[in-house]
């Protein structure tokens, strides 16, 4: 296990007129204020207004039943959907005043998105895939420093001598190490994992988690993963819970006892203490 860092800076707080729990707003790598989501004119809420701060060179967990809005909240924290209520600031920059363009870069260039199903192109090298988001930032695929960046990546999950290998030639296993390396690539500001475990063994999980555990404890990186196991959930300084689009608990240092005993209650219909 990796040396932890000191204490977070989440705290489960009541938010003004939202009707549930929340984290403390705040500065740092990632900073919710008030995000919501609501769909069909707001008939059907996905999240209610959340506060969440995430400070840097740290690893949190967002967890939660089925249906509990923890998707939704990584969708709207990376980008990747727009909030209907609130705020989300990466490092400080408020990414729901950028323009498409400028939205795209940001999340080429620091944020980066380790996926279940891996997402590498077939038809591209390992070292061309880690590559990829440089390259799609207008960096030439064949200049030397490109190549260098790529190979310190893929050196730092393992997998230095596989890099002229196709994606096919590898493992599930080494494959979400290849998809690790690329969203580190760029040296992002937040890396959101979403349940990169999920289709692992238990062994092959443990690496994976590890390779996220060293990426915030030696190389100062910040990771927000959503997962459903509370094994994975141990590697992580903190652990939110969600529940019907709230966050209702939040746990520091968590272990897998602590969070497979929230997690029932939240699964019978309570709520979280």
């Amino acid at each position: 296990m990796f040396r932890r860092r000191g204490p977070a800076r989440l705290a489960t707080t009541g938010r003004a007129g939202s009707g549930g729990s929340a984290l403390a707003p705040g500065g740092g790598a990632l900073a919710l204020d008030g995000v919501g989501r609501t769909y069909r004119g707001g008939a059907v809420v996905a999240l209610h207004p959340t506060d969440l701060a995430v400070p840097r060179g740290r690893f949190v967990a967002v967890m939660g039943p089925s249906g509990s809005g923890k998707s939704t909240l990584l969708q709207c924290a990376a980008g990747l959907d727009r909030p209907t209520s609130g705020s989300v600031r990466v490092e400080g920059v408020e990414i729901g005043s950028l323009k498409e363009a400028a939205l795209t870069r940001l999340r080429r260039e620091r944020i980066g998105f380790v996926f279940q199903a891996h997402n590498l192109v077939p038809s591209l090298s390992v070292a061309e895939n880690v590559a990829l988001p440089l390259m799609l930032g207008g960096a030439d695929g064949t200049d030397g420093a490109t190549a260098r960046r790529a190979a310190v990546a893929l050196a730092s999950v393992g997998l230095g001598d596989r890099a002229d290998d196709r994606p096919t030639e590898l493992s599930g296993g080494q494959q979400q190490r290849v998809a690790i390396a690329r969203a580190l690539v760029t040296d992002p500001a937040v890396v959101f994992a979403d349940e990169p475990t999920g289709a692992l063994d238990p062994a092959t999980a443990h690496d994976v988690l590890a390779l996220l555990r060293q990426a915030v404890d030696q190389d100062g990186h910040t990771v927000v993963m959503v997962t459903h196991d509370p094994a994975a959930a141990a590697w992580c300084d903190e652990a939110v819970f969600l529940a019907q689009g709230r966050v209702v608990a939040a746990l520091h240092r968590p272990d897998a006892e602590r969070v497979h005993a929230v997690m029932r209650r939240l699964g019978r219909g309570a709520v979280a203490a």
